[in-house]
């Protein structure tokens, strides 16, 4: 590969997009508002905010130097990751917070990136993210999701023009940002009747000895900070 290439790459993937329309931003964060609000909508989509949530507790775990062991995705939406390390301590307590906290702060990342202008940069980056995720996923229906997911974010970022790619860019980060706020209410509501006994607040609420509930709310104030902060930096304001 010849090195006008290479930078041509180069360019293209770290290089400065313009800034799409304001009325474009709006759009495309309707358009995630009606994938994350409705529940029929929400039943499909909320996959995607799995596999940030499942992504989040194994890329936290391996920082931590535990061992990750796999990932697995079901179709009900839920999902489990398996580490191996020391039961407790910083590492565990981190790797246990990083499921609720991941979608929203990824989206957060995101509009950080968008906001600079680095459209094609974020495009690759998911895709990176989401090949690295690949390699843990223990059953078929995983395997599915990421790849379908993936191939979405590479598709787009090769082949679509740069309209279109920051369309979807936008409205990917738009969904991180608004899907990562129902989740910990969705909890909230389930341990309020009686379930989810064995959830990620309950996990952290023995390792830490703080209640279950100031755990979720944590989880609150980092999704509606992350989705305050980069909607203002997606519409600029």
């Amino acid at each position: 590969m010849d090195t006008d290439h290479i930078s041509d790459v180069w360019d293209r993937v770290f290089g400065v997009q313009p800034d799409p329309s304001l009325w474009l931003v709006i759009a495309t964060g309707v358009v995630a508002l009606g994938a994350v609000v409705p529940h029929t909508a929400w039943r499909l989509s909320r996959n995607a905010v799995t596999i940030a949530h499942e992504g989040g507790h194994g890329l936290v775990a391996l920082v931590m130097g535990r061992r990750l062991q796999g990932i697995r995705l079901h179709s009900d939406t839920s999902g489990l990751t398996v580490s191996r390390g020391k039961p407790a301590g910083l590492g565990m307590v981190l790797t246990a917070a990083a499921g609720y906290t991941a979608p929203p702060l990824l989206g957060l990342a995101g509009a950080a990136l968008l906001a600079a202008g680095h459209i094609t940069a974020l495009l690759w980056g998911a895709t990176a993210l989401l090949i690295a995720m690949l390699v843990m996923i223990r059953n078929a229906y995983g395997v599915l999701t990421v790849v379908l997911t993936g191939a979405a974010f590479l598709l787009v970022s090769w082949l679509t023009t740069p309209y279109v790619q920051a369309a979807f860019a936008y409205a990917a980060v738009w969904f991180l940002l608004l899907g990562g706020v129902r989740p910990p209410f969705e909890l909230m509501g389930k341990r309020r009747r009686g379930g989810a006994v064995d959830s990620d607040p309950d996990q952290l609420a023995r390792l830490t000895h703080v209640p279950a509930a100031v755990w979720l709310g944590l989880f609150h104030v980092v999704s509606l900070c992350s989705l305050i902060g980069g909607g203002r930096w997606l519409l600029g304001i």
